[in-house]
């Protein structure tokens, strides 16, 4: 097959951010398909032009062994409207070039960072009478509902509710990374049928062996990934201090690897504060940060209080902290909870930085072989149920099934 995988937000491993579509077009590649990943030139972590020439609209390169198409895009700083003109250019840009840059496809997947990436996807679906299949990474537009507090009858929103159902009814098949998701999606698309769920995995090809942790104190918590309003990461901040303000602030540091909207107001409240255990480093490359972040004891993994996540929730960073073989701090409140479900560290209420100091402090003071145990239970974990290869095939099935349907 020749297949069209649309992320806005893509990236190859040599960048720092998300790549599980860089990892399933690589594997289906291996299984005899023409792939193309098809991304924004602006790289969502650094929000900055990265890979187009002043000039250049498009562009199609391989990037470590798999076809990427670059659509040229506005930077944009924040949650701004800047934001919103990126994604309508990435979808305006899709539906242009990649006709003129591509042969035509057998099967489009549309993936959902944004509405506006799927809805152009499926209207090249449409165009060339192919089958689409939508990926659901994230609840549009439910997670603006619950995390930002917009009313469902906005303008914006409805629209975006509108978009939203069509996908649903309109994909050949649904592909969520949500263990719950279905119970959402099934009223919206009118049936249960042609839902399935396909979590984030790891690569293991740039993961390293689990290795114990460095036997030097401090006891180090790392956190890596997005720093946004969703990740409640000035919780931390207040645990923090909490720990430094008991006298626990050269036993416990945190270290934070990211970027994010909310990163420079989170430094300057750690400056307000003076605290002296918390540091902040830049984003890192897939094939750099697995070696930083094995200097840490613990992660944390953390989201905001919200009833959003009560169809569960399936971060890259998560899978990649139990694949290291370190405890996780899991402050989400969700029924899909791996961490409690694998004995893989402590599961804590989120929003409550008292809860989150005395768990950081109770890991500490737990004896080393009780907490690389816990550390290798997530690994075993992860390895049997969120290997990407594995997942690859399973999604490789569905576009299978979902041509053949159409022929």
């Amino acid at each position: 097959m020749r297949i069209w995988l649309v992320n806005h937000y893509a990236l190859p491993p040599q960048h720092a951010g998300g790549t599980r579509h860089y990892t399933l077009a690589r594997e289906w590649l291996r299984q005899g398909h023409e792939v193309t990943l098809i991304a924004s030139s602006v790289d969502y972590m650094r929000r900055e032009e990265t890979y187009l020439q002043p000039g250049e609209t498009a562009r199609l390169e391989m990037m470590d062994g798999v076809p990427f198409l670059w659509l040229r895009t506005p930077p944009y700083t924040g949650n701004s409207l800047r934001r919103v003109s990126n994604m309508l250019a990435f979808a305006y840009r899709l539906r242009r070039e990649a006709p003129r840059y591509l042969e035509p496809p057998d099967i489009v997947v549309g993936s959902t960072p944004h509405l506006f990436a799927a809805w152009a996807a499926y209207r090249l679906a449409r165009w060339y009478r192919v089958p689409f299949v939508l990926e659901v990474r994230d609840l549009w537009p439910q997670t603006l509902i619950d995390l930002g507090g917009f009313s469902p009858y906005h303008p914006f929103i409805m629209l975006l509710a509108w978009l939203e159902t069509q996908l649903y009814r309109r994909a050949q098949a649904v592909v969520t990374l949500l263990p719950g998701a279905a119970e959402y999606i099934a009223p919206k698309r009118g049936t249960h049928q042609g839902i399935h769920w396909i979590p984030n995995g790891v690569d293991f090809s740039l993961i390293p062996p689990p290795t114990p942790p460095p036997p030097e104190p401090p006891f180090t918590v790392m956190y890596a990934g997005a720093h946004g309003l969703a990740n409640g990461l000035d919780v931390a901040l207040e645990a923090a201090r909490i720990l430094e303000s008991k006298g626990w602030g050269k036993q416990v540091q945190f270290r934070f690897i990211g970027d994010g909207p909310e990163k420079p107001r989170l430094m300057q409240q750690v400056r307000i504060w003076g605290l002296s255990n918390v540091v902040f480093e830049d984003p890192l490359p897939k094939r750099k940060v697995y070696l930083r972040l094995q200097q840490a004891h613990a992660f944390l993994i953390m989201l905001r209080d919200s009833r959003l996540f009560r169809w569960g929730i399936s971060p890259n960073k998560l899978f990649d902290f139990m694949a290291l073989a370190r405890p996780v701090v899991f402050c989400v409140r969700t029924p899909f909870n791996p961490v409690k479900e694998h004995e893989s560290g402590l599961s804590i209420p989120p929003d409550d930085p008292q809860a989150l100091a005395a768990a950081l402090r109770t890991l500490a003071e737990t004896p080393f072989k009780a907490r690389w145990e816990m550390g290798l239970r997530g690994r075993a974990y992860v390895e049997q149920e969120h290997d990407l290869r594995k997942l690859a095939q399973r999604f490789e099935k569905i576009l299978r099934e979902a041509r053949d349907v159409a022929l």
